[in-house]
């Protein structure tokens, strides 16, 4: 199988062109069609969303772990694939009726763009992601990924040129989706192949599977929900501005939780041989990337969000800058979170913790939206998000802190987020009177060299204090 760091390398390069393309889309297509346009794009995939996540029933993670756990073994693993995959099936067919029947008795408005979200649901059916995952097969699904993302963006370029090519957009992006996952099937013989199985092979994977599905749902209320709650309580604008917001902090978000999608597979099949050592150095190590990335890009956001926004965006869309400045403080709590999921929680079946810290996460969003909404519009939803995200952390880290070193994890990081406010703060002093595409590149350039030299320093004197602790113990052990 791949090495961690050979997968790791592969999920980063796809997140890197996944970082760039929005820099070409994102800008085009806020211009192109407007704030209200992406709204609606926006609210209809959020309710579409909805039903492609009763579809996969948390299949995504479980099926991940099962096939970690059986891709030593042909047979149970060929019977793990077919089983789970029996029910996504079966889920997804039932999700496309009843999708059918809300786009016939409740859509009132936009209904040719909800029709065209349903091409998402369909793509549903051949998601086997999860498959690829668990048997740490990463290049083949980065190289489709890769070049079907490529030729979304083209046609995104060629054939949407006005408000009213909001239609020909949701297509594109859509189908993308859809061929993306039709995409992988050609490949599945190499490593399995559908079997005859019985109908308590299929029933034995619900529970755990909805043990699972429960965290996603109740983390898709401060994800999606957001938007859903906008677009009924404000107005389409609101949400195109929330939207493009979310875009820009979902950009770097991607790279530093490229690490959790490799770990969750290996850490699950570390557990399953009982590699203890193996699993607390990678956690240690992952905390530490996630704090070094997490910190930097959280801070470095907020400093140039003011400048950046309106350069990236345009005009219409000054007023996300704010709304990215609130979500980037999610990206730390959203990444250290992300650690304890895929490398303790999954891994060892500890689903419960998982499932009540993001459903008090949910509540607490609902609960706040609803106050807060109505008089701050998105504002408001950036607020519920923040304190969605922090509790989700805040009880995970609790709920583990005697099985994980939390309190060695969290000293150690506390260094880095000290230095990235210290860069927050010079860089946002930084106001010359010069075009502002320059003065944004100096502001980011300024950020990168405090940044690392800080990082530079703290790893010197870590190192210093780490041979004077070599010198005093080889004099302790001469008395």
């Amino acid at each position: 199988m791949s090495s961690v760091r050979k997968n790791f390398f592969y999920n980063v390069l796809y997140q890197v062109l996944v970082l760039i393309l929005p820099l070409v889309t994102a800008p085009y297509i806020a211009r192109v069609l407007g704030a209200e346009n992406i709204g609606i794009y926006s609210y209809t995939y959020s309710v579409v969303y909805y039903f492609m996540l009763i579809a996969m029933l948390g299949i995504n993670n479980y099926g991940n772990r099962e096939i970690a756990k059986v891709r030593n073994n042909r047979d149970e693993l060929q019977k793990t694939f077919t089983s789970i995959y029996t029910l996504q099936i079966v889920m997804t067919i039932f999700m496309i009726l009843i999708y059918a029947i809300y786009i016939c008795i409740v859509v009132k408005a936009n209904v040719n763009i909800a029709l065209i979200q349903g091409i998402y649901l369909i793509s549903v059916a051949f998601d086997i992601n999860w498959f690829f995952f668990g048997i740490e097969e990463f290049k083949l699904t980065v190289t489709r990924n890769t070049i079907i993302k490529l030729l979304s963006v083209i046609s995104i370029l060629m054939f949407v040129k006005k408000k009213e090519d909001v239609y020909i957009y949701t297509l594109i992006v859509a189908s993308s989706a859809l061929i993306s996952q039709l995409a992988l099937w050609p490949f599945v013989r190499k490593y399995t192949k559908l079997v005859k199985i019985k109908v308590k092979d299929v029933t034995r994977h619900i529970k755990q599977c909805f043990i699972l599905f429960v965290p996603i749902i109740a983390v898709s209320l401060y994800k999606i929900m957001d938007k859903i709650m906008l677009g009924n309580m404000t107005d389409m604008s609101q949400v195109g501005f929330y939207e493009n917001a979310e875009k820009i902090i979902n950009i770097p978000m991607g790279v530093i939780t490229a690490l959790a999608t490799v770990m969750l597979p290996k850490i699950s099949n570390l557990v399953a041989n009982g590699e203890k050592e193996k699993i607390e150095r990678y956690t240690r190590k992952a905390m530490e990337f996630e704090f070094i990335s997490s910190a930097a890009l959280t801070f470095g956001l907020i400093a140039v969000a003011s400048i950046f926004v309106p350069i990236f965006l345009g005009n219409e869309f000054t007023y996300s800058a704010i709304l990215v400045k609130n979500l980037s403080v999610t990206i730390i709590f959203i990444s250290l979170a992300s650690v304890i999921r895929t490398q303790y929680l999954i891994p060892n079946e500890k689903d419960k913790i998982y499932m009540f810290s993001v459903i008090v996460g949910a509540v607490l969003n609902l609960s706040i939206n609803l106050i807060l909404i109505p008089k701050f519009k998105a504002v408001g939803a950036t607020i519920g998000t923040i304190i969605a995200e922090f509790s989700v952390f805040a009880y995970q880290t609790y709920a583990v802190r005697k099985e994980l070193d939390i309190k060695k994890y969290l000293k150690n990081g506390i260094k880095y987020i000290v230095l990235a406010i210290i860069m927050c703060i010079i860089v946002s002093s930084i106001n010359i009177n010069i075009e502002p595409i320059v003065l944004l590149v100096i502001k980011v350039l300024l950020g990168v060299v405090i940044y690392m030299s800080g990082l530079i320093i703290i790893k010197a004197v870590e190192y210093k204090e780490m041979n004077i602790k070599r010198i005093l113990l080889k004099f302790k052990n001469l008395e």
